[in-house]
């Protein structure tokens, strides 16, 4: 098999994946965490051993779709830190930036953050924990990154990077899934509190040296 062969047979695996995670983001649209297999592959228009040659199980699925919501969220998120506007000013729209996706499709939150709520039998044995926590983690390291390219922390500024990135996702995670569940104050309001209870430090560092300055 020569190489434009190969490369034109991997194109055509990478639209129909995509394709299969297009059809499974309507589902979970539609049923957020009792998205089902089964749903899914019907969306398609394929049968479930289908699905699970491309994604092996319910596992393989939601790591794919978490990647992709991620990676979307990860982009905004770097575009509000980016903005030309003052630090206060761009740490709240950071802020607004992940309560506006969580509140826009929430369907895709629960499933993304509370995968059996909702799902079968047959899904009832997903580890959540094995599957939602490395988003998490992943997003704190990334928030890690911005802060110790941009923000002068001292000695030690490297661990303190990651401390603040993945406390602040910490926050912003329990933080928004209390209020999506709940609605108690304006998004707006929450933003405001949030940024308060972060600013102190935030203030007070001046910016890295050399860096794009936060």
């Amino acid at each position: 098999m020569d190489t434009t062969q190969r490369t034109d047979q991997q194109r055509s695996a990478d639209r129909r994946r995509r394709e299969l995670l297009e059809a499974a983001d309507r589902v979970v649209l539609r049923d957020g965490p009792g998205a089902s297999m089964n749903a899914i592959a019907a969306e398609a228009g394929i049968t479930k051993p289908i699905l699970y040659r491309h994604f092996g199980d319910k596992g393989g699925l939601y790591a794919a779709l978490a990647k992709r919501h991620t990676d979307a969220l990860l982009g905004a998120l770097r575009a509000a830190l980016d903005a030309p506007a003052e630090r206060r000013e761009r740490v709240e729209a950071t802020l607004d930036t992940y309560l506006a996706a969580i509140e826009a499709h929430p369907q895709v939150y629960r499933f993304l953050m509370h995968p059996t709520e909702g799902a079968s039998s047959a899904d009832r044995g997903f580890d959540l924990g094995k599957h939602s926590a490395p988003l998490l983690r992943r997003m704190g390291e990334e928030l890690a990154e911005v802060i110790e390219e941009r923000v002068d922390l001292g000695p030690g500024s490297q661990q303190l990077a990651r401390v603040w990135g993945h406390g602040i996702v910490g926050m912003m995670h329990a933080a928004g899934d209390w209020w999506l569940g709940e609605q108690p104050c304006s998004r707006a309001e929450l933003v405001r509190s949030l940024a308060d209870l972060l600013w102190g430090r935030l203030a007070a560092a001046g910016d890295r040296v050399g860096g794009p300055g936060f």
